[in-house]
């Protein structure tokens, strides 16, 4: 931490509004309780997946906070019935509220399971980001999690039972604890940024992707990362990549992120 250069990871405010301000471990399910959508159905939390998650990344996130205040600004941007279940489209920006500046804006879709079928519209169909055809990745990153991965991402603050005791994942028909998709999902952006970035936050400008299937604690995950070769006019390089289980199902499809690639590949 007393390095100079010493940063904060750049999607951690993606777990801020797990638990606000709170210190304490909270009852997931009751601090998750949905606040009524007018004109929706009543929302099972017990029965909820993430669907897919996306991050801008505006400002660089302060090592500290001392002298700030931050505030999470949540609203709901959609409501859909997708027959099996319905999800729900959220955005929330991380502001400092002395200056209004936004320094993150993360939209997700939770995907209530079992929670379809109210007649409500279906919501818009999603753009896809594929990696380029006939192309070897420019880069693979592998993580081996372990029966502690979970509980160790826990204390983040996502207090979910699904990713600490068997009982949720079996009802859910997952067969018993599966491991937290933004588990995947924040070590795939560490993966990226150690593999093109340097390691640096400031070589990531936005990162995307689509929760495909559960990750079992034990599981090897593999990220196959693609650079495209199209650059916006701030030279931002499109960059495409998809996470698997290692001989398994692909668990993060549709990704994407915006970088600038460095050529000296990271030693952390």
């Amino acid at each position: 931490e007393l390095h100079p250069d010493f940063s904060v990871f750049p999607t951690y405010s993606i777990i801020l509004p797990f638990r606000g301000t709170s210190q304490e471990v909270l009852d997931f399910y009751t601090y998750s309780r949905q606040t009524p959508i007018p004109g929706i159905p009543h929302l099972d939390s017990k029965r909820v997946v993430d669907g897919e998650r996306k991050i801008e990344f505006l400002k660089s996130l302060p090592v500290t906070s001392e002298g700030r205040q931050f505030e999470i600004r949540a609203k709901v941007l959609g409501v859909y019935d997708k027959g099996k279940g319905t999800v729900v489209e959220t955005e929330n920006l991380l502001v400092e509220k002395g200056t209004g500046e936004v320094y993150t804006r993360a939209t997700g879709s939770g995907f209530f399971v079992g929670q379809g079928g109210w007649g409500g519209p279906k919501g818009p169909s999603t753009p896809s980001f594929l990696p380029p055809k006939d192309k070897k990745p420019d880069a693979v990153y592998t993580l081996q999690t372990n029966n502690e991965s979970a509980l160790l991402y826990r204390l983040n603050g996502d207090y979910n039972p699904l990713h600490a005791t068997p009982e949720p994942g079996q009802k859910m028909g997952f067969g018993g604890a599966i491991i937290h998709g933004l588990f995947s999902w924040n070590t795939t952006c560490h993966g990226l940024l150690k593999e093109l970035g340097g390691s640096d936050p400031a070589n990531i400008k936005e990162f995307q992707a689509r929760f495909a299937s559960p990750v079992k604690p034990g599981d090897k995950l593999v990220t196959q990362i693609w650079r495209t070769g199209e650059r916006d006019s701030q030279d931002w390089e499109e960059i495409r990549f998809v996470t698997s289980v290692e001989g398994g199902k692909v668990c993060l499809s549709n990704g994407r992120a915006k970088m600038k690639v460095v050529a000296a590949k990271s030693k952390l």
